[in-house]
């Protein structure tokens, strides 16, 4: 496929996703992407995004817990 922002060609990746579900941060890892070549714009299809919502919601293994910072410019 073509990239929306610089008409470069994407490719199937496995990539770490943020993930918002009920106001809380998920990180994901491998999950698919079309990925840009060119500038690194990420796409997901509409039932990849449809799956993180249910693997959020379930219950689910966690891998690590993670504290960041937030930050007001």
């Amino acid at each position: 496929m073509k990239c929306e922002l610089c008409d470069g060609e994407t490719a199937v990746r496995r990539v770490r996703k943020q993930h918002w579900c009920h106001g809380k941060l998920y990180l994901i890892e491998n999950v698919e992407a079309e990925v840009c070549q060119e500038c690194g714009e990420r796409y997901y299809h509409a039932r990849t995004l449809d799956k993180l919502d249910a693997l959020v919601q379930d219950d689910h293994e966690v891998k690590q817990v993670l504290s960041v910072e937030v930050l007001t410019a």
